[in-house]
């Protein structure tokens, strides 16, 4: 008969450390302060972007409403 062998594991589970705890917790709040400071940049760019355009479509509307100042009084 085969005799059972046990497994002998060297290292013993233990309790997390609050030191262990505190630095996961660190980590995960990094991580979504970090997420959300992206986030902020890639809205900040397209409102740039957004910004431009409403900015050209301003001076356009200038232009054209000069343009019909100019032609009532022609």
């Amino acid at each position: 008969m085969a005799s059972a062998r046990r497994r002998v594991n060297p290292v013993e589970p233990r309790a997390p450390r609050a030191h262990d705890v505190l630095m996961t917790t660190l980590a995960v709040i990094l991580l979504v302060i970090g997420i959300a400071l992206l986030l902020v940049g890639v809205f900040v760019e397209a409102a740039k972007v957004l910004l431009w355009i409403g900015l050209v479509i301003v001076i356009v509307a200038v232009i054209a409403w000069l343009m019909r100042i100019v032609r009532r009084n022609a």
